[in-house]
């Protein structure tokens, strides 16, 4: 039977969430559903009605929506029809364990269904296009979007280099907003598919030199971001370390004990690009909304509160022995550039 080894892998009694009966259900023939699966790695699951089951593969990259990338598809065990509307918590060591939600979910239409390739066009609420599963060996496949992108959705850029700030005196007026500056490693941070790539701001990728920072990736899911941010390692008081950063900024790869001793923050700052749409050009404020709108906070990342007045800033910065900067809430983001709309203290 289709469904044997799915229900080989699952204990009914652990894990009630799903029907697991699946093959007595009429399905229309024409549904499909993705589901993001915090699992060990984080990937998204598609699956297509077919003959009473869900054929499925496991995309770690979740759907491309650029035709010139192709996302690695492990094709796994058919499952019940029930599991197209599940959201379940798997219990650990059973089978699809983590946390299971509906991504997206809709129809599509079939255009050719053969052993080594799979080509459909699927209707959603959040990917709409024309996709081809095709088999590159055993269990692995890649999936291609073949339609070109979505209007409007561009790819995260690469290879921009960070906004310098011009050495002043703090200027005033409502038309600033004012952060500490924390005087760390500064750094674009790149998240697609829940992976992040860390860039430093001579453009030398960094990732592996700050495994902390991976969960972040987690946290994001689907979303596709760009984010300005610096990494600091901080004291018992809050206050940047120079040397401890310097030490981890040296290290490829930290071990355990570096990883204790020094751990790093990823203090964000601005966004840069968010789901296709780049806001390079958007007004500082509406950058800073947007990044607010994420809410992001974890372990070892956090958007920093960016108070109303340039003297709370300044007294914050004096406790900490830190400078300011102060930034034109009016102001585009031009990569590269030392701009007169960012202005330091130091």
């Amino acid at each position: 039977m289709p469904l044997d080894p799915y229900r080989a892998e699952r204990d009914p009694e652990r894990d009630a969430g799903v029907d697991h009966t699946g093959d007595e259900q009429d399905g229309r023939g024409d549904t499909f559903v993705v589901q993001e699966h915090h699992a060990t790695a984080l990937h998204w699951d598609v699956r297509l009605e077919r003959d009473g089951v869900l054929v499925s593969w496991a995309v770690p990259k979740g759907l491309p929506l650029d035709p010139a990338t192709n996302h690695l598809a492990k094709q796994t065990d058919d499952h019940a029809l029930a599991h197209a509307t599940a959201g379940t918590d798997a219990p650990e060591g059973e089978y699809g364990r983590g946390h299971v939600h509906v991504w997206d979910s809709g129809t599509y239409e079939l255009e050719k269904w053969r052993p080594r390739e799979v080509k459909v066009v699927l209707h959603g609420s959040r990917v709409d296009g024309r996709y081809v599963f095709f088999r590159t060996r055993r269990d692995d496949w890649m999936l291609h979007r073949m339609d070109g992108r979505p209007d409007g959705w561009l790819p995260v850029p690469r290879g921009l280099r960070p906004v310098l700030a011009t050495l002043g005196p703090l200027p005033e007026g409502p038309q600033w907003s004012y952060e500490l500056a924390w005087q760390g490693l500064r750094v674009l941070v790149a998240v697609v598919g829940g992976r992040l790539q860390v860039v430093d701001e001579t453009g030398q990728d960094v990732t592996a030199a700050f495994p902390e920072l991976r969960p972040m990736g987690l946290q994001l899911g689907s979303r596709q971001v760009l984010l300005d941010a610096e990494l600091a390692v901080l004291d018992e008081a809050g206050r940047p370390d120079a040397d401890r950063l310097a030490g981890r900024a040296a290290t490829t790869r930290p071990g355990r004990p570096l990883l204790r001793g020094a751990p790093v923050q990823l203090l964000v700052h601005d966004l840069l690009h968010v789901e296709g749409e780049p806001l390079l050009d958007r007004p500082h404020a509406e950058r800073r909304a947007a990044l607010e709108a994420l809410e992001l906070g974890g372990p070892s990342w956090l958007v920093p509160p960016s108070p109303g007045s340039g003297q709370a800033v300044r007294a914050a910065a004096q406790e900490r022995g830190l400078a300011v900067l102060a930034k034109r809430s009016d102001s585009a983001y031009r990569p590269g550039t030392r701009s007169p709309d960012w202005v330091t203290t130091v």
